[in-house]
Parts: structure tokens; C-alpha cells; sequence
């Protein structure tokens, strides 16, 4: 993800941002099946980590995080978390080759334009270990626009997420709906899908 509005949104509500994730993150009971989907100790990569709020849950469980975010501040912020490893960089720098156990994408890919999302995805499926865990967080809704802080987004039904998964490599497995309110104070649906690679 390299839109410049979406960044510059991001770098500079960081605050409000990390604030924001702070309660929604430790609530969230998603993040735990991640963890348990991952061996112990295991070494993943949070795609998008924003200012580290999973990274930091992630860690906490014993998990090597190697956090990854397109906003230099919230690489910033994610690379202050002990047992964080952070590097700013955007979504088609992840080029390893079976590095990581696991892959947590929370909401953002959904940043990334339609047409590069397929490339990214194998790019994913690439970087992880055989029979490694994938969670990908999207809105669900169609076609794709900017919400009310200029952040552009695309929006993917369930079925059409899941074939693109499939097409990359990826066996989904399970998978949470849900309805919420973002930063912008809009509500919008979402999935988040566990796919293995």
C-alpha cells in the first residue's frame, strides 16, 4: 500500500489511532486463535501493524513478531515494543521465502488496490512456511472509495475473498463477520478469514 492520502491519514492520527486500537485490539478474541493456530515461540510477520497493538499482544505470547507498516510513524511506534521487530515498508516488500509460521493481516490489505491484491497474496503464501497460518482482516461491501479521512479502501465479499485466497495457494479454514466502527466514525462490515498455506 502506497496510496500518499492514506499514508499521510495514518502518520498524522497516529495518536488517535493508537488509541482507538488500544481497547479494540485486547478485546478482540480473534488474535488468540492466531496465536494458537502458530507453533510456540514461532516467528510471524504483522502485515500493516499500525502502531503495534496485535504486535504487542502477539509478543506477549511468545511469538518472534516482525512487525510491517507503510506509515513510517506507525513503524516508528511499533519498533518502540520489546520483542517487536519493526521495519517500515509496504506490502510488496515482503519477498522472503518460507520465513514465517505465521502471517496476521489485520485490515490492512484492504488498503491495497483490487488489481495488485492477487500478487500480493502469493507474494504471502510464499513467505510462509509450509503449512504455515494466514488471518486476513477486510470490509466486506463492493467495489472500493475513500471513507470521510480520505483513506482509500476496497471492499470484498466473503465468496470473492475466499476464491482469491484459493487462487494464491491459501486453504481457508475458518472464518468471523462482524460490523464496526473505524476511525472515520463510519460503520461498515468485515471478515476476517484463517486460511493455512
Amino acid at each position: 500500500m502506497s496510496d500518499p492520502q492514506t499514508l499521510a491519514v495514518y502518520d498524522a492520527q497516529a495518536d488517535d489511532y493508537e488509541r482507538m486500537m488500544h481497547n479494540e485490539a485486547a478485546a478482540d478474541p480473534i488474535w488468540r486463535s492466531f496465536v494458537a493456530a502458530c507453533p510456540k515461540g514461532g516467528v510471524v510477520l504483522d502485515l500493516g501493524c499500525g502502531p503495534g497493538n496485535y504486535a504487542r499482544l502477539l509478543a506477549g505470547e511468545g511469538l518472534r513478531v516482525t512487525a510491517l507498516d507503510a506509515s513510517p510513524e506507525m513503524a516508528r511506534r511499533a519498533g518502540l515494543i520489546a520483542g517487536v521487530t519493526a521495519r517500515h515498508g509496504f506490502f510488496e516488500d515482503v519477498t522472503e521465502q518460507d520465513a514465517y509460521d505465521g502471517i496476521w493481516a489485520s485490515f490492512s490489505l484492504l488498503h491495497a488496490p483490487r488489481d495488485a491484491l492477487p500478487g500480493h497474496l502469493t507474494r504471502l503464501r510464499d513467505a510462509l512456511k509450509p503449512g504455515g497460518t494466514f488471518f486476513i482482516g477486510m470490509k466486506t461491501g463492493t467495489g472500493g472509495g475513500r471513507d470521510d479521512l480520505g483513506r482509500h479502501y476496497e471492499y470484498y465479499s466473503r465468496e470473492e475473498l475466499e476464491k482469491l485466497l484459493q487462487t494464491a495457494g491459501f486453504s481457508p479454514e475458518q472464518h468471523w463477520t462482524g460490523y464496526g466502527k473505524g476511525l472515520s466514525g463510519q460503520y461498515d462490515g468485515w471478515i476476517v478469514i484463517h486460511t493455512n498455506g
